[in-house]
């Protein structure tokens, strides 16, 4: 009977790590040797190749949208109305627009904040509730006693009291 040959030892895989590692070095093998041409190496490398990402494409395309409608704000709200009759150009927004529309934006963002601070403070306990205190999370520390003093179990979390943190931070007083 005879054994079949040898593998070789790139092939040989005894662990997780070795696999990984396996596959790093096939890949770093694989983008180092030249190719004569796309369609010799994977299909999935050529995919990546070729072709911006989605998100790129959209990022350009925004950037580029918000610099022209820029352009196209500020040479109609700086340009005076009889240049603008001058160029064929009649069919526009009253020039009131061109303040009122950034000061409505500017106005409505204050106010939001104004609001959202405003709600955020109505929501908010007085500082007299035992409710910033305690509430329906709170967790009492509970008290057990392990037989051995040197392997003293982890304790549950739990809440510091309040007697606890004045005696801390204020002592007996």
């Amino acid at each position: 009977m005879e054994w079949p040959p040898p593998t070789p030892p790139s092939l040989v895989v005894r662990s997780p790590r070795q696999t990984v590692s396996l596959l790093r070095n096939r890949r770093a093998r694989r983008d180092r040797e030249p190719s004569s041409s796309p369609s010799s190496r994977s299909p999935s490398l050529a995919a990546r190749d070729h072709g911006p990402k989605p998100s790129e494409v959209y990022g350009f395309v925004g950037s580029i949208t918000t610099v022209i409608a820029t352009a196209v704000y500020l040479v109609w709200a700086y340009t005076p109305e009889p240049w603008l009759h001058s160029l064929g150009i009649t069919y526009y927004p009253s020039k009131y627009w061109a303040l009122a529309v950034p000061s409505f934006v500017i106005v409505a963002v204050a106010l939001s904040m104004v609001i959202y601070m405003g709600l955020n403070f109505l929501a908010t306990p007085p500082p007299t509730s035992f409710n910033t205190i305690f509430d329906e999370n709170s967790r009492e520390r509970m008290a057990f006693s392990s037989g051995v003093e040197a392997e003293k179990p982890i304790e549950p979390i739990s809440d510091i009291s309040i007697d606890q943190i004045n005696n801390l931070m204020f002592g007996d007083r």
